[in-house]
């Protein structure tokens, strides 16, 4: 699976010759052969084709917990993301990326053609990511405290 992208704009070009672009998903793709050698060119190719894959707005109630886990994600984490959107106009596409999965979650949802399909996905990974999140700034919290208790007073040491 890949994603066929288009150049939407080029950012910087460097002495060296490379570039800082800007691009724009804009079809899935199955690869069906790899081409090894393509003549004239540096690089491979494949043989792909463009299975169906279902863009509408899947389930607007889901999307918006979705994206609310997004944020609370990025508010543990201490980050700051502008999705370029409306959050009414978010798809589960626009916001994968910003969700902390690991790059074989990314190929896992590039896989799942239905947008139903895709924001399930991301809320079990939220629900799964964000209370380990929780726990670690619990932990730092404890660890703060550097090796200092406070409230023992109830604290009983005598041991028969």
């Amino acid at each position: 699976m890949g994603t066929l992208v288009e150049l939407k704009d080029i950012v910087q070009t460097y002495g060296n010759g490379e570039m800082d672009i800007r691009t724009e998903g804009a079809k899935v793709f199955r690869i069906l052969e790899v081409i090894k050698s393509v003549p004239d060119k540096l690089y491979t190719g494949a043989i792909v084709n463009y299975p169906e894959n279902d863009v509408d707005q899947g389930n607007r109630e889901l999307m918006q917990r979705v994206v609310k886990g997004v944020k609370e994600l990025h508010r543990l984490l201490n980050i700051s993301k502008d999705f370029k959107k409306p959050e009414e106009e978010l798809l589960a596409y626009d916001v994968a990326h910003h969700a902390g999965l690991s790059l074989e979650e990314e190929y896992e949802l590039l896989g799942l053609l239905k947008e139903i399909q895709r924001q399930e996905y991301l809320k079990r990974h939220l629900q799964k990511v964000i209370p380990m999140l929780v726990e670690m700034e619990h932990l730092k919290e404890k660890v703060k405290l550097n090796g200092h208790f406070r409230n023992l007073s109830s604290f009983d040491l005598n041991i028969e």
